[in-house]
């Protein structure tokens, strides 16, 4: 459970219809297995003990006497087990007969969830027998001896672990216009249960599949939705086992209809515990049924420990993954960065734009959204100025590229040498040219933006910024120099996407040409190319001074977006990259992040506009209001700690 890793299982064991010893014995056998494989939270199917197509049955008195037998059956049975169990039969109270949902841990019932909506239509008629639990709240003993709560309004948290908290819907709940898990989150479940029984018809599987999805992100949730599976009756019904496992209206495992497959994944509670506390909106929602009052009840589960992990984690998060729809997610991102610039042309009433135009990744990307937007705008691209200025570091490969990309795409090229310039400089500011430090790079930097900004007034026109988000989150920009623009249509976008976006473009282009520029553009090594080339070849690669732009990306994104402390990150930096990356090396560069991160907070304060792509940006009038001169003592003792584990 360590750094807030849950493991979790939904199961749908082997059922005889109203056989409860059977049923009983196979849940047991599962409960055991699941438990040495370190599972801490296990759901089975609604009425799991009796099964759910008992029909008139369910009204016997022999049914429901065998139930509650079962029932001390398997809580005596799994009271040595270090996890929680959700098991369903019927219960009768005050001669009314409910669907519930028990709880059992260490050898004791915590309580009962009773069903709050009762289908009575097509081919589901259980109101015939049950009872809707909406407004029961009632304290019973069970014939078993245990004294507990029987309601809807139940929360159940962990003793060493508040934060793994759950609550439990049935079945038809999910299925209403108000679901009870909405307030069951709003109250603090960050898990939902949902032990079901449905039935499998054409095309249901997809719609069950896009609620349970749907449910889980609108209440900032994981879902575990238990199905039942064929060893229900086949009178009028069959069901398929569709077993889920979803986390914030993401997938992490599903079991496909027929298969019946038992699922074993871990849900991260403190990343939707961060989401929750990020969205300021949610904790709003809390209405409906502030009057009546939920009870909270703990179990144990042993002490917190270290979850060994199963799931996967991208390597490349802000890459999308769904290959499937490689084309419309390319277009999209493209047609976000191409709509906002187009809105700032038409703004400022521009017809031109003007960008530094070096032969690398960022500004082929910019220069790509430009044309786009120009098209966009049905305006000559020959209004595009693209201005290569070779100086010290400049290699023939990139200033060809340069080249031919700007003609192949149409645009106006002007070349404008700054060797001179930037000798001049050094001269009048006394800078040895010799001495290949800060200055004589940044020296660079800045009279390159000098030009494009001073072209641009020539022309009328905008200049477009080319640097990306991974660059500024390590400050790897010149301040006023490639740090500024008039619009940056790349600031959101970081390394491993604007890779990923020009690979799709070359990938897509019809013109051969250009299509061998973009391959070639591609396989560059990533430089600033602010120092002479060795042998005619790139001598400054960025990666071998900042270190892997992946490894970079990877941490930005969960520092950035979820919120996550330096030692979980390097976790599962550590179980994403092995193989690719050894500790020591995820170390190295983690450690770099994070001081690059602090110290460099000043450039992010000043940025120009731009538009924001995905969930992480760092535009200091949105997502990261950040003061910037912070203390980074904390992220620095906990990397201290991590250095003293490896040494």
């Amino acid at each position: 459970m360590k750094d807030g890793f849950i493991k979790v299982a939904v199961s749908t064991p082997d059922l005889k219809v109203a056989d409860c010893l059977y049923n009983t014995e196979q849940m047991i056998k599962k409960a055991e297995d699941m438990a040495k494989q370190g599972v801490k939270l296990l759901a089975f199917p609604e009425l799991s003990i009796t099964g759910y197509t008992c029909n008139d049955i369910f009204l016997q008195d022999t049914l429901l006497d065998g139930a509650m037998e079962a029932l001390q059956k398997y809580k005596e049975a799994t009271a040595h087990l270090n996890l929680v169990s959700v098991v369903g039969l019927p219960l009768e109270h005050k001669g009314r007969l409910y669907n519930t949902a028990m709880v059992i841990n260490k050898g004791k019932i915590l309580g009962a969830v009773p069903k709050a909506h009762i289908p009575n239509y097509g081919e589901f008629y259980e109101a015939r027998q049950f009872s809707s639990g909406q407004d029961v709240t009632a304290d019973i003993v069970l014939p078993t001896g245990d004294a507990i709560v029987l309601s809807p309004r139940l929360l159940f948290s962990e003793r060493h672990m508040p934060e793994f908290c759950f609550g439990i819907e049935i079945c038809e709940d999910l299925w209403m216009p108000t679901p009870p898990s909405g307030n069951l989150a709003v109250k603090g479940a960050v898990i939902i249960v949902n032990p079901s029984a449905s039935d499998e018809l054409t095309g249901k599987a997809a719609y069950r599949r896009e609620l349970v999805k749907n449910q889980s992100a609108r209440t900032i949730s994981a879902y575990l939705y238990a199905d039942a599976g064929e060893g229900e009756s086949t009178t009028d019904m069959v069901f398929a086992g569709h077993n889920m496992i979803v986390e914030n209206g993401a997938i992490l495992k599903e079991s496909e209809p027929f298969e019946g497959k038992d699922l074993i994944t871990e849900i991260d509670v403190r990343r939707l515990n961060y989401e929750r506390r990020r969205m300021t909106t949610f904790l709003s929602s809390d209405s409906g049924e502030k009057a009546i009052g939920y009870v909270a009840l703990n179990f144990d589960t042993g002490e917190v420990e270290e979850t060994s992990l199963t799931r996967k984690f991208p390597n490349t998060p802000f890459v999308p993954s769904d290959k499937r729809h490689r084309e419309e997610r390319c277009d999209e991102i493209l047609n976000i960065q191409a709509a906002g610039l187009a809105k700032r042309l038409r703004h400022t009433g521009c017809k031109q734009a003007v960008i530094g135009l070096s032969g690398g990744l960022d500004s082929t990307l910019a220069l790509l959204v430009t044309v786009r937007a120009f098209d966009k705008l049905k305006l000559d691209k020959k209004g595009i100025v693209s201005i290569t200025m070779p100086c010290f570091g400049t290699t023939d490969r990139t200033y060809e590229n340069a080249v031919r990309l700007a003609e192949g795409l149409g645009t106006t090229l002007r070349e404008i040498p700054i060797r001179d310039a930037v000798l001049q400089h050094f001269k009048d500011i006394g800078h040895d040219v010799n001495v290949q430090d800060v200055t004589y790079e940044n020296g660079q930097a800045r009279e390159r933006t000098q030009i494009l900004m001073d072209a641009a007034n020539q022309c009328g026109g905008l200049v477009i910024g080319t640097g990306d988000m991974s660059e500024l989150a390590l400050g790897w920009a010149t301040y006023n120099g490639d740090h500024m623009s008039m619009y940056g249509v790349n600031c959101s976008v970081p390394k491993t996407l604007v890779r990923y976006l020009v690979q799709y473009y070359a990938d897509t282009e019809q013109n051969e040409t250009l299509k061998r520029v973009l391959y070639d553009v591609l396989d560059t090594p990533v430089s600033p190319e602010l120092l002479p080339p060795k042998d005619g070849e790139i001598a400054q690669k960025t990666e071998d001074i900042v270190g892997p732009y992946e490894l970079h990306d990877f941490f930005l994104y969960y520092m950035l977006r979820w919120g996550f402390t330096p030692s979980k990150i390097f976790r599962l930096a550590v179980y994403t990259f092995e193989g690719v990356y050894d500790p020591q090396t995820i170390y190295k560069w983690l450690d770099t992040f994070c001081h690059r991160f602090f110290r460099q907070q000043f450039k992010r304060s000043c940025l120009p506009d731009g538009p924001k792509v995905g969930t992480v940006s760092v535009s200091p009038r949105g997502d990261l209001r950040m003061p910037s001169d912070a203390s980074d003592a904390l992220w620095k003792a906990e990397l201290d700690r991590i250095y003293k584990s490896l040494v």
